[in-house]
């Protein structure tokens, strides 16, 4: 094994400090980034998710758009989505005819269902959309 005089160690130590101050932040910064991301890509499937089983529900023939809303909130509230909003077209559920389409978007913003608050997604929102026919 090799020796190397003390002086040669302290300015190795010294240029790995330097080096970790300079790359830490952006380390951080990558991992904070992915962190969202991540978080972000959930909420995403969370509202398509929503939506899909509020679509179940509008093909019911008895269904309501009262019952369709439950059920997004219901879903959003279990996986911790906030400040959700849910759209259905057409709104008349029982009066819409056999074989038309019922959509429903549910919508939430990503700045209050973020984990950084403001950091990347600040003024930005998702949505989720489902279309069902009718066939009752």
């Amino acid at each position: 094994m090799k020796r190397y005089p003390a002086s040669t160690r302290r300015h190795r130590r010294g240029i790995s400090i330097v080096e970790l101050s300079l790359f830490l932040p952006v380390i951080i910064l990558i991992a904070l980034g992915t962190l969202e991301t991540c978080s972000m890509i959930y909420l995403k499937q969370s509202l398509e998710i929503a939506a899909y089983e509020g679509a179940r529900v509008s093909v019911n023939p008895s269904s309501t758009a009262e019952n369709v809303e439950g059920q997004c909130l219901q879903i959003l509230s279990e996986r911790g989505v906030i400040d959700a909003e849910v759209t259905i077209t057409p709104e008349n559920i029982p009066g819409a005819p056999v074989g038309s389409f019922l959509q429903v978007s549910v919508t939430a913003p990503c700045a209050d269902n973020s984990l950084f608050g403001n950091m990347f997604y600040s003024s930005k929102t998702l949505n989720g959309s489902v279309e069902m026919m009718k066939e009752f």
